[in-house]
């Protein structure tokens, strides 16, 4: 496992991206944790846009970096259209104990 990608979405489409995550072979597991996205990007509702936030999901998954153009082809067909997404080397992982 040499990258991290990092996908940041609108909640409403969580339970669909668990699926697809699931569903594929290169991918043995992967976080995922709620945020608050702050920022211009994207539309926010009026109860949003007064408190400065909205709700967002973060999923982290570490895989090859060769199975990464996959991943994000099958997102939009699969998932929905509301993801961020970024990829970050990673130079060592393993698993205490």
């Amino acid at each position: 496992m040499d990258t991290l990608l990092t996908l940041n979405l609108n909640p409403q489409l969580e339970e669909d991206l668990v699926d697809y995550l699931l569903e594929l072979d290169h991918i043995s597991g992967f976080t995922s944790w709620p945020v608050r996205g702050h920022g211009r990007h994207g539309a926010m509702s009026l109860a949003e846009q007064v408190s400065g936030r909205r709700q967002r999901i973060v999923v982290e998954v570490l895989l090859n970096a060769v199975d990464v153009p996959a991943v994000l082809a099958g997102l939009a067909a699969q998932v929905g259209l509301d993801i961020t997404w970024w990829q970050q080397p990673v130079t060592g992982s393993g698993r205490v104990g």
